[in-house]
């Protein structure tokens, strides 16, 4: 643990590590809570805070993962190739993190994320039940390409892997938002299984604060899994949009203060 951090600094990670749990469990997005709090610990690099996240992450999903299988019972056909594709992709992003400037993403994941939400809000019948657009070998090529693509991106970045996983499920494949992020939290724990595969051996995981804000992770996320069951598709929608909201509010203000700032 880096030494200039404090009891207050270990409150904060705590109190952001049990949001960051709720949020990712219900809906993904959890690292825009997680990874801003690592990064304000001194003496962390960038490399260490996203490597860091992903164990505080990892703990979280798994939790929500068994939960969401328990009660809701994910289509392991989609779920499984899925996730393997994103536990590979997200190995190579991962190892490609600290080459590329995540400004040069900025622009891009904005325009996304603002597409998403114009979307999701112009058809508020999208996600209420599952109408899975292709069936057999198709509909698993479908889901291997969202998994290549989103867990590259996780291995990279990983602010926002939940969300996109989320409305990929529902917007490409067709399911409901409940089922849809039930399947994201088994492919979101793939892909921060393979970050973690590359960032371990490379020293890069501050365990002592990955171990303080996983622990929170865990329980929030046992918290947001059971009330997203409880609550439905209607409850899960309702928080993915607020989410991406958030997400193009602090991407946007990243953008401006990058360019005019």
């Amino acid at each position: 643990m880096p030494p200039e951090i404090d009891a207050l600094a270990i409150v904060l990670l705590v109190l952001a590590g049990l949001t960051a749990g709720w949020v990712d469990a219900v809906v993904g997005g959890g690292g825009l809570i997680q990874l801003p709090a690592l990064l304000l610990v001194p003496g962390v690099t960038p490399l260490q805070a996203l490597a860091t996240n992903k164990v505080g992450s990892i703990m979280g999903t798994s939790i929500s993962s068994v939960t969401y299988y328990r009660r809701v019972g994910p289509d392991l056909r989609t779920a499984a190739p899925m996730a393997a594709a994103a536990f590979a992709a997200a190995i190579g992003g991962a190892a490609i993190a600290s080459r590329i400037p995540s400004e040069a993403f900025t622009p891009i994941i904005l325009v996304a994320c603002v597409v998403v939400a114009a979307w999701t809000l112009a058809r508020p019948s999208v996600g209420r039940r599952t109408a899975l657009r292709w069936e057999g070998n198709r509909h698993v090529g479908a889901a291997l390409g969202l998994g290549l693509l989103i867990g590259a991106y996780d291995g990279m970045l990983g602010p926002g892997t939940g969300s996109f996983l989320v409305i990929s499920l529902v917007g490409v494949l067709g399911y409901a938002f409940l089922p849809a992020s039930a399947i994201a939290k088994i492919v979101n724990f793939a892909t921060n299984l393979g970050a973690l595969v590359f960032f371990v051996p490379h020293g890069a995981v501050l365990w002592a604060l990955g171990l303080i804000v996983g622990t929170a992770n865990l329980v929030g996320a046992y918290i947001g899994a059971r009330m997203a069951v409880a609550q439905g598709s209607g409850f899960v929608r309702v928080i993915f949009i607020v989410v991406v909201g958030v997400l193009i509010v602090r991407l946007g203000w990243q953008t401006i203060d990058q360019n005019w700032g």
